[in-house]
């Protein structure tokens, strides 16, 4: 009975008590209590007496140990002991490990923006003339007006036709541009003349030469002067006469550069892309280019590209002719030029000069100058521009020009200077 009493005792305790997880080397182990291992900082071990091999679990998981009977005897002394395997609930899911940094959720391909078709950039024009005729090496311009009539569809200038003509040039001795009041100045002795030439657009010569003249019935031969800004040049004479042609007579591409070597073509070429620019701007006047005698000779094609043949013809260079021969000299060329080509010819150019160096029989002086004035003006009633209205201080004298190119003046030397 008293053996009986021992081991209920016993075993009741056993039922009290759970195993530690930690496995020990002696077979003989006393009730211990359910343990479940928890995260975080963990003790330090208790010494124990003899050796122990200790593991240590480092998965979080609850562990349910086995059921130890221990046999004792009538002395309380235990006698034999056996393990009860219990069913073990499947072991605790270890804590989810946090979710890794799972690559951002790779977005389902997204469409590619694909590159929108962008529309193909129209080769942006160029700032290119107008439509313009292509310059043909010598026909003569299409049904435009014929050399004496300018086009008609506005505002017209005269073309040839005028009585008389003199050139003027804005440039101060130590070549700057004149100002307005300078400008104005000059133009107070200018007088008697229908038309009078300009060469460029520089130092605003087109718009204070008009000014100094509104009020009056003179006209200008206007001039595109470089040839490679024909455009620029063309935007700048249509800014200065705001749209009124009235009193452009006609308006040239370069000077004299063919005579300089310039290729006719490409001289040629400006003149097609001047009609367009201008004719742009509301311009239907005769447009030419003009070159010396010898050159329009040798290269008829310029004059038959311009709407009429502008030469440029001065006896005194030739050599043989005296002053007071300046009138048939020119006549002669005229003629020829005219003839060959079967346009009115325009002198845009001419004189004599009061200085310099003597050519041969061509002798400057004050003297026959005025003999080569009397002598062009009985020999022509019209279609002459004299070169010029005050001598051009500006210029260099050289031997090319027998020193004289400063000394063709007119009037002497401009009242501005």
């Amino acid at each position: 009975m008293k053996s009986l009493l021992f081991s209920a005792i016993s075993l009741a305790l056993l039922h009290l008590a759970a195993p530690q997880p930690h496995r020990m080397s002696t077979p003989t182990r006393t009730p211990r209590k359910k343990l479940t291992k928890h995260a975080g900082p963990r003790h330090d071990h208790l010494k124990r007496h003899g050796p122990v091999k200790v593991h240590t679990q480092i998965d979080y998981v609850t562990v349910n140990a086995e059921d130890v009977i221990v046999y004792v005897d009538s002395q309380g002394k235990p006698v034999s002991t056996t393990t009860v395997h219990r069913n073990q609930p499947p072991p605790t899911s270890p804590p989810a490990p946090p979710p890794s940094p799972s690559p951002a959720p790779n977005p389902l391909p997204q469409p590619q923006p694909q590159p929108q078709p962008q529309p193909q950039p129209q080769p942006q024009p160029q700032p290119q003339p107008q439509p313009q005729p292509a310059p043909a090496p010598a026909p003569a311009p299409a049904p435009a007006p014929g050399p004496d009539k300018p086009s008609t569809g506005g505002p017209v200038s005269s073309g040839p036709g005028f009585k008389s003509g003199v050139s003027y040039t804005p440039y101060n001795a130590d070549n700057s541009c004149k100002s307005r009041q300078q400008v104005a100045t000059d133009f107070t002795k200018i007088s008697g003349y229908d038309v009078v030439r300009l060469y460029g657009t520089d130092c605003d010569q087109v718009s204070n030469a008009l000014a100094a003249t509104k009020g009056s019935n003179v006209k200008f031969f206007l001039g595109i002067f470089d040839i490679a800004q024909v455009q620029k040049e063309a935007e700048t004479i249509s800014n200065a006469v705001k749209g009124d042609w009235s009193r452009v007579n006609a308006v040239s591409v370069g000077n004299e550069m063919v005579n300089k070597g310039t290729d006719p073509g490409t001289v040629i070429g400006a003149i097609g892309q001047a009609r367009g620019a201008l004719k742009g701007h509301g311009y239907n006047g005769p447009i030419v280019t003009v070159d010396t005698m010898v050159a329009m000779t040798n290269h008829p094609e310029i004059c038959k590209a311009s709407d009429f043949c502008a030469i440029n013809c001065h006896a005194f260079f030739d050599g043989k002719t005296p002053a007071e021969k300046s009138g048939e000299f020119i006549k002669g060329w005229v003629d020829k030029i005219g003839k060959a080509t079967g346009k009115t010819v325009v002198v845009t150019e001419t004189g004599w000069p009061t200085r310099g160096d003597t050519n041969g029989v061509a002798v400057p002086s004050q003297q026959n100058h005025q003999a080569a004035m009397k002598s062009i003006q009985g020999a022509f009633s019209n279609n002459v521009i004299f070169y010029s209205a005050y001598n051009d201080m500006w210029k260099k004298n050289g031997q090319g020009t027998f020193n004289a190119e400063q000394y063709w003046g007119i009037m002497g030397n401009a009242p501005s200077a």
